[in-house]
């Protein structure tokens, strides 16, 4: 579903993904891991057709992201950290804007949108009476996963999705997923809560400076280095242990 060969993105000086290659199959929820400006936002963005690759291929559902990438934005979904909407619309006016996009007739629209609603716990009336400037974050992240999943897309890339998401509708939420991957889907996961990667990914990816470090099933990946957790690997491989170390020497600067 999807691949990636040499896959590399540099903004002038600066490489941002460098020659990142794998491939992912159908079905497979897959956590892509790194620190801040490892390079996971700036891939995503390749993928889904929103920036330019500068060297490599990439293939989503078989289209070629240079040459067909009108198709492969008719089959992905994305949900971006930002979660940016339209402030100006109501949530409901937002979300048919997005299907007639996509081309999805009004009436299957409503009724996909009223199906996503419920699961959400959210009222028909918060759709159609407050604009999306008034939502609190929660209601937006609802609002936008609803947005990326409306055309029922083969392969969706989610950008931090818990974020905003009170605890109920996180676990609703990995509940989601995990019924998307049994359908076929492929979910590519990018997130820092790590122990939420490590209990529904099939599978870990991490980069580091725009470079492959890791790839594998989290439980074989975490048993191999003796890590005990996936957070605890995380940091091993990307220097947060040294951070571990800076962060108890300036505590000791508070003590009496």
């Amino acid at each position: 579903m999807i691949v990636l060969q040499k896959l590399t993105k540099r903004f002038g000086a600066q490489v941002a993904v460098d020659a990142l290659s794998l491939e992912i199959p159908a079905g497979q929820i897959v956590g892509f891991l790194g620190p801040n400006g490892a390079g996971k936002s700036t891939t995503l963005k390749m993928l889904t057709g929103m920036i330019e690759p500068s060297d490599g291929t990439a293939t989503i559902c078989g289209f070629d992201l240079k040459k067909d990438v009108l198709e492969v934005k008719r089959h992905v979904g994305f949900v971006p950290e930002s979660g940016a909407v339209f402030e100006s619309l109501t949530g409901l006016e937002y979300l048919e804007m997005v299907a007639a996009l996509y081309g999805i007739p009004q009436d299957p629209a409503r009724a996909r949108i009223q199906q996503f609603i419920a699961f959400f716990d959210l009222s028909f009336a918060t759709l159609t009476e407050k604009l999306l400037g008034a939502y609190s974050k929660g209601m937006r992240r609802k609002v936008v996963i609803t947005a990326a999943l409306l055309h029922n897309p083969p392969v969706v890339f989610f950008d931090e999705p818990l974020d905003g998401l009170d605890a109920n509708a996180a676990v609703g939420f990995k509940a989601l997923i995990q019924t998307l991957a049994r359908e076929g889907k492929t979910i590519v996961y990018s997130s820092h809560i790590l122990d939420v990667v490590e209990r529904v990914c099939d599978r870990v990816i991490i980069i580091d400076k725009g470079k492959l470090l890791l790839d594998g099933k989290p439980d074989e990946l975490v048993a191999s280095h003796s890590s005990g957790t996936l957070e605890r690997l995380f940091t091993q491989l990307t220097g947060g242990t040294e951070l571990e170390r800076r962060a108890e020497d300036f505590a000791k600067t508070f003590r009496p």
